[in-house]
């Protein structure tokens, strides 16, 4: 795909986002200087368009700090909250590379059901093809028989190797036997499934303890990296799925999706800004390569509507 077309995804993607933050800041900026009332406006029109208290108190300092009783335009305005947004986003802005040796690279994806997880998996697996690396996958989500059928479906559609077992089976041993037949192979990268109940927290914990014991058994490194998948569309509560995630799983690094569905794509910034983690790449769509690592200056202008 074409960096022109995925621009233009980009900001079809954000448009629900672009205008709802738009509105807010049109309704802030009804004097000619930048004042306190101004200010006050401003943070709250940024609160109310999902990019958390966190940010939108950041933006407002760093506003007052650089603009502070100057006259202010609508689109200056635009482009500086977009400054400040890129500002928060460039440090976690990080593409997820394949570097473990010995191979494979163990990728633990974690999700609760519904997040796009399966889906993510396969476009994942995808960019990694791209880079000419060679993928396997594994179905570690033994609970839903729903998710065994379509991870095969994706896996075969785009023509990489699937490690099933049967429903209601053992996810470590599936786990066991994927991270054998991709060192067998030689294989750059596993990626692997994982359960998304979060009802029963323990029974999950439990079962995510169990597959990094037995990973740590056949590679001490892995998982090298253990990724959530979070739904966009579910704005300040995704946030909440990071703080139980990453309690339950050590996740290192995030994927947000769905981001074409929702006026809520101001959390990708409240997530940089509260919890610091690698976001490794934004999904605005259903299609196989609308998956992509993101350029933190493009999505901060896409988001405040500049140009």
């Amino acid at each position: 795909m074409s960096e022109t077309s995925w621009t233009e995804r980009l900001f079809g993607g954000f448009r629900k986002t672009q205008q709802r933050l738009a509105e807010n800041l049109t309704e802030a900026v009804g004097t000619a200087r930048l004042d306190d009332a101004t200010l006050d406006q401003v943070e709250d029109a940024l609160i109310m368009s999902d990019l958390g208290p966190s940010a939108a108190a950041r933006i407002r300092e760093k506003l007052r700090e650089k603009r502070f009783g100057l006259e202010i335009s609508q689109e200056q305005l635009k482009e500086a909250v977009a400054e400040e947004i890129a500002a928060i986003l460039r440090p976690v802005a990080i593409p997820l590379e394949i570097t473990a040796f010995p191979r494979p690279q163990v990728v633990l994806v974690i999700g609760v059901n519904g997040s796009g997880k399966t889906t993510t998996i396969a476009k994942l697996a995808h960019l990694f093809q791209e880079d000419d690396y060679s993928v396997m996958l594994a179905a570690g989500d033994t609970f839903r028989a729903a998710a065994i059928g379509q991870l095969a479906t994706w896996a075969e559609r785009i023509g990489v190797p699937l490690v099933r077992g049967p429903e209601g089976g053992d996810p470590a041993s599936i786990v066991f036997d994927a991270v054998k037949a991709a060192t067998d192979r030689g294989t750059d990268v596993l990626i692997v499934d994982t359960a998304g109940r979060l009802q029963n927290k323990r029974e999950l914990m439990d079962e995510l303890s169990k597959i990094r014991k037995v990973l740590g058994r056949l590679n001490p490194e892995a998982p090298h990296d253990v990724l959530l998948v979070l739904d966009a569309t579910n704005g300040q509560n995704a946030l909440n799925q990071i703080d139980v995630f990453r309690e339950m799983a050590g996740v290192t690094g995030l994927v947000m999706t769905k981001l074409d569905g929702t006026a809520r794509g101001g959390v990708l910034v409240a997530a940089a800004e509260q919890y610091g983690l690698p976001i490794h790449a934004i999904g605005v769509g259903e299609k196989i390569d609308d998956l992509r690592p993101f350029d933190p200056d493009l999505v901060a202008r896409v988001i405040a509507g500049v140009a």
